[in-house]
């Protein structure tokens, strides 16, 4: 059972509308692909590990799309279709539990009688100010969410704002579809797992993703159509340089919410491949692209991964 910590009544009115829009809560992307694009597409962000037995897909996901990104790929459609079984990062359906939406914005808020603003750095404040005008935000509605918090706030924000939305997303698509089919549906973490990655980070850490996320918003904008030029032509460095900037000057960071639990599902997905159907695996594409990711953890372990 989840516990209800208390909620301000002004806070929640401000964060209701923030917590519907987080569907998953890292490596969210942009994009602004054309559906006549597709014909020219060669790969795919789109792996396949074959077994005597079973077929491993994994499908690197942008989190936030424009509805004319779609349809996808055939390839990407075909590889689901022939998957009985379809496994995302988490829950996506019990994000939107009003119990797990509370719990999360309790986590989020500074406890009474404390606030932002004196926990974060005067450019910080300046930064933070610059990018609230901009989204036309007044400050005093947010002062009392810790800086985790409203990184992830900013982003989906922002990226509202240029008209990409967390329900066009690769993941968010493939569980609709997938509930729909009536498929078997899989998780590799649980709902307090991912609440813990972000929810429980030390104030440095937070104050830091905070940071980054400020600078990352001044172009996000400008890489927009790069990152989906290279998602849909499957051209895995570029992405993987794009994905992975914001990391270099961070590496507990990059450790906590990316390498460890790559690290993790690899365990999981070893088992996956001694079963006897085919597995569809949706996550991330920070998480499938470099040279600790998933992908390349299994070709490690002597796995023969091929690129779609």
């Amino acid at each position: 059972m989840a516990i209800h910590l208390p909620v301000k009544p002004g806070r929640l009115k401000t964060a209701s509308v923030i917590l519907s829009l987080i569907c998953i809560l890292f490596v969210s992307t942009v994009s602004d692909a054309r559906q006549n694009q597709q014909a020219a597409v060669q790969k795919h962000c789109l792996w396949e590990v074959e077994t005597p037995t079973n077929t491993i897909f994994l499908l690197g996901s942008l989190h936030l799309l424009k509805s004319d990104a779609y349809p996808l790929a055939a390839e990407i459609n075909a590889a689901y279709r022939a998957s009985p079984k379809v496994v995302f990062e988490t829950d996506m359906g019990a994000m939107q539990d009003p119990d797990v939406l509370t719990r999360m914005l309790s986590m989020g808020q500074y406890p009474e009688g404390q606030s932002l603003l004196p926990n974060i750095s005067g450019d910080m404040r300046i930064a933070l100010q610059k990018r609230m005008t901009a989204l036309g935000l007044p400050m005093e509605q947010f002062v009392g969410f810790k800086p985790w918090f409203l990184a992830v706030t900013l982003t989906t924000l922002e990226l509202q704002r240029l008209g990409f939305s967390p329900g066009n997303g690769i993941d968010v698509h493939y569980y609709g579809r997938a509930r729909s089919d009536q498929k078997e549906i899989g998780f590799f973490e649980s709902i307090d797992y991912q609440l813990d990655l972000l929810g429980n980070m030390s104030a440095d850490d937070q104050n830091a993703f905070l940071g980054q996320t400020l600078k990352d918003l001044e172009i996000a904008a400008e890489m927009a159509d790069d990152m989906m030029r290279y998602w849909q032509k499957g051209q895995i460095d570029k992405l993987y340089s794009l994905l992975f900037k914001s990391f270099e000057d961070y590496p507990k960071m990059e450790n906590r919410l990316l390498l460890q639990r790559n690290k993790d599902w690899v365990k999981k997905i070893e088992i996956m491949l001694a079963e006897s159907e085919n597995i569809f695996i949706v996550v991330g594409a920070g998480h499938l692209v470099g040279p600790r990711s998933v992908v390349a953890l299994l070709r490690q372990k002597g796995y023969k991964v091929k690129q779609r």
